[in-house]
């Protein structure tokens, strides 16, 4: 039989099969996916084969080829990476200003991720309720730069949620949420479905940050649609990628680089450099620029867990 991987939940995955019907199945051991040294082997998303035994019980025997995944530093030092979802169709970055704050850095760093895993994605900026008129003005300001380069950005807040265009951005795909802890990934599934499918959390008073309600992965089926509700995670580093590549997955970089006059450029300063001298004309965001360089400078795996 073949199903589709809607729940983790560490030692088991619940399988969605094409009649509707739901179980719990279990991997052996020892299987592990070829060129991928993660600590899942078997991501939501994932489509699957199940084999059931004589005594009932549900076995993920293979893997069916992915379109494509997206991936982070695994908070398991033995292991490489985790694999968040697989064959994604969009994944929606849930940020916040304030309340918690969501750095550029950490967005640069999602988006450039999608980038590089071939996942279109957007940007929700929620609790806009919240903020005064400074912060709106910089809200402003971040979405006319993103929308600069080509991704869609939506303001709303998840509490009062009556915005259509908002939820016709899940119709029809397999759409992931993710975003750091507290930024309300929860509560904006709980709206959109328009049920409480998701627990939700206060905002720790001393620092300022959202606190794990989400512990696994699972996706909540919306219409003909999908969306995968993740655990919030404090920083993204990227894996597998040659510092001559970063600038690949930074769209203003990828274009003004074709301009430099070596192919190998780090745009650092180097002698004809023209990414280097469109960020001193102010043709690239200094917070992009700042993003791209701390990806080159990553030393510490571990900061990014």
């Amino acid at each position: 039989m073949q199903g589709l991987v809607i729940k983790t939940t560490g030692t088991s995955y619940g399988v969605y099969f094409p009649d509707g019907t739901t179980a719990d199945c279990h991997v052996k051991g020892n299987f592990r996916i070829r060129g991928i040294r993660s600590t899942n082997p078997i991501a939501i998303g994932d489509n699957v084969e199940i084999t059931q035994l004589e005594d009932g019980t549900n076995w993920i025997t293979e893997l069916r080829d992915r379109k494509n995944y997206i991936i982070r530093r695994s908070t398991n030092l033995s292991y490489a990476s985790h694999i968040i979802a697989a064959n994604v169709d969009m994944a929606a970055l849930i940020v916040t200003l304030r309340h918690p704050e969501t750095s550029t850095t950490f967005i640069d760093r999602f988006l450039a991720t999608c980038e590089a895993y071939r996942v279109p994605a957007c940007i929700i900026f929620n609790k806009v309720d919240l903020l005064n008129v400074e912060e709106l003005q910089e809200l402003s300001h971040l979405r006319q730069l993103y929308e600069s380069l080509g991704y869609a950005t939506y303001a709303i807040s998840a509490l009062q949620l009556n915005n259509d265009e908002v939820k016709n951005i899940f119709q029809n795909r397999i759409t992931l949420l993710s975003g750091n802890s507290g930024v309300g990934k929860s509560t904006l599934l709980n709206a959109i479905l328009g049920k409480d499918v998701a627990r939700t959390g206060a905002i720790s008073s001393a620092h300022h940050k959202g606190m794990h309600t989400t512990t696994f992965s699972e996706m909540y089926p919306l219409n003909d649609a999908w969306i995968i509700d993740t655990p919030g995670i404090k920083g993204f580093g990227l894996l597998d990628i040659e510092k001559e590549e970063v600038g690949h997955y930074f769209r203003e970089i990828f274009n003004i680089a074709r301009d430099c006059r070596y192919s190998n450029c780090l745009h650092t300063g180097e002698p004809g450099c023209a990414v280097y001298q469109a960020v001193a004309d102010g043709k690239i965001a200094i917070s992009r620029y700042e993003s791209y360089l701390s990806i080159l400078e990553d030393t510490n795996e571990s900061k990014y867990r």
